[in-house]
């Protein structure tokens, strides 16, 4: 049966402006499986004025730092709850594997946990002032109304990493999710109402990018955007919101290198390069899509890389045996079956697979490209699917310049058993994450984002509740004086 979802705007479940609704699909059947409201700007400014009256009036305006916790610690204890429904919910969507998603979704209450022990610790300053008769000290106050655009690869997973800090911080939300994969995010709003959060804290449209998404960026009465995405949108995103002088946080894309040295544990870094790529089918903008590797082991590791990602099992991504789903979407389906014939075009070895998958529908077989050169398209270009490019390098002082020339600098992964070398690679590597022995790991405390045009800003840890933050400062005169020189004094 045909589900049929609607908005969350200023606590009422609504339709679209228009009335108006769109399909989503399955990607591993290609069935669709629910409609979803059609938002407009109408709609948009519907969810802004909501989000802007809890901010002015209501109870969130007068809730203590201490009461924001309250309600986070709850909304934790209710995802926990709900963690296994949101993800079945997610792999219907956006067809990434159970395991997954699962993963994901029950680590998700930790978001609401971390944000909800900093919601009483956001503390101004006393600076001592450098005039007698003068108390100056400093606030915190949220920024204000926050939309939120997150993508289809990890919906909820990345829409926590805004809205948590956020809502610690006392701003209010809109958050806009993918097209494709705006489900979840319905669902979870009603999470909200459960949890106690007053009318128009939290509220969810969906629709399409220029439709409701520019308006919301545009809108007079939102003070920041926190936007995940591809490069191009999020170049957009930062155009619309200078015009307004609105604050921004951007997580865009990457080319990561995953770079492996003659001295490291051959067969983890294998299983490293394999999870770093073809993990979520390489829809992950942190996705090692770079295997660098030294020239006296690259034939052998080569080798057994093509052994070990042959063996991957692509099918049912809600089946435990399933290592490989389908392409979330048909548009990213066909814009890597089009990457793999420009690689080939460049004159790219293709080791492994390099097709569609003769499971058809949107599944495209693990691939591996040797005799890479840094200057061909697959190198230096997202490509966000299940395509590896393999690099040679002499030394340390080639792979840093070859790694760090990009326009990315999101992650870097380094294998080696050199101590001395982790740390001058971790130093000289441009990026704002780089994990030695490992990859992909992630954790709220540590801070998540990049250099260049992977993006502005960071998100988790500490670090993730600044950007929602201003600070005040206040002079209090105590005793009756200006102390401004410049003011004239009235006399009689």
């Amino acid at each position: 049966m045909m589900r049929e979802y609607r908005m969350l705007v200023g606590g009422a479940w609504v339709e679209a402006a228009s009335g108006q609704r769109f399909e989503t699909f399955n990607p591993y059947t290609g069935e669709a499986w629910a409609t979803l409201p059609r938002g407009n700007a109408d709609d948009a400014d519907a969810a802004v004025q909501a989000a802007y009256g809890a901010l002015k009036r209501g109870p969130w305006s007068k809730l203590t730092a201490a009461g924001r916790g309250a309600l986070l610690r709850k909304l934790g204890d209710l995802m926990a709850e709900n963690a296994e429904a949101l993800a079945r919910t997610e792999v219907r969507d956006n067809g990434k594997l159970y395991g997954e998603m699962g993963a994901q979704l029950r680590a998700l209450p930790q978001f609401a946990y971390y944000y909800a022990g900093l919601a009483d610790k956001i503390e101004g300053a006393v600076p001592p002032p450098d005039r007698d008769g003068f108390f100056t000290y400093t606030r915190r106050e949220p920024v204000g109304v926050v939309v939120c655009i997150v993508p289809w690869n990890s919906p909820l997973a990345l829409m926590a990493s805004k809205v948590m800090p956020a809502l610690a911080a006392g701003c209010t939300i809109v958050l806009k999710p993918s097209e494709f994969t705006s489900a979840s995010a319905l669902e979870f709003g009603e999470l909200f109402e459960q949890a106690g959060f007053p009318p128009g804290v939290f509220n969810v449209v969906s629709g399409f990018g220029k439709e409701i998404g520019q308006p919301l960026v545009e809108h007079p009465r939102v003070a920041k955007i926190a936007f995940t995405g591809g490069e191009e949108s999020g170049r957009r995103v930062n155009e619309l919101a200078a015009r307004h002088f609105k604050r921004v946080t951007l997580e865009l894309g990457g080319k990561s290198p995953n770079i492996v040295f003659d001295d490291a544990d051959i067969e983890s870094a294998v299983n490293g390069a394999v999870a770093g790529i073809f993990a979520a089918a390489g829809q992950t903008c942190i996705a090692g899509s770079r295997l660098f590797l030294q020239d006296s082991i690259h034939d052998r590791f080569v080798e057994r890389l093509v052994e070990v990602a042959g063996a991957a099992i692509l099918g049912d991504p809600n089946s435990e045996e399933t290592q490989i789903g389908p392409i979330a979407t048909k548009p990213q389906y066909d814009k890597i079956i089009e990457y793999i014939a420009i690689a080939k075009g460049e004159g790219a070895f293709c080791a492994l697979g390099g097709k569609a998958s003769e499971l058809g529908g949107q599944f495209i077989e693990p691939t591996i490209f040797t005799g890479v050169s840094p200057d061909m398209r697959i190198a230096s270009e997202e490509v966000f699917g299940p395509i590896l490019s393999v690099l040679r390098f002499r030394d340390e002082e080639e792979v840093v310049a070859m790694a760090n020339d990009t326009t990315f600098g999101l992650a870097a992964g380094v294998w080696t058993q050199n101590i001395g070398r982790a740390f001058r690679m971790s130093a000289s590597l441009e990026a704002g994450m780089v994990w030695i022995n490992t990859y992909r790991a992630v954790g709220i405390g540590m801070p998540f984002g990049g250099m260049k045009h992977s993006g502005i800003g960071r998100e988790n840890g500490i670090e993730g509740i600044e950007g929602y933050l201003e600070t005040k400062s206040v002079w209090l005169n105590y005793d009756g004086e200006t102390g401004n020189p410049f003011v004239m004094k009235i006399k009689g």
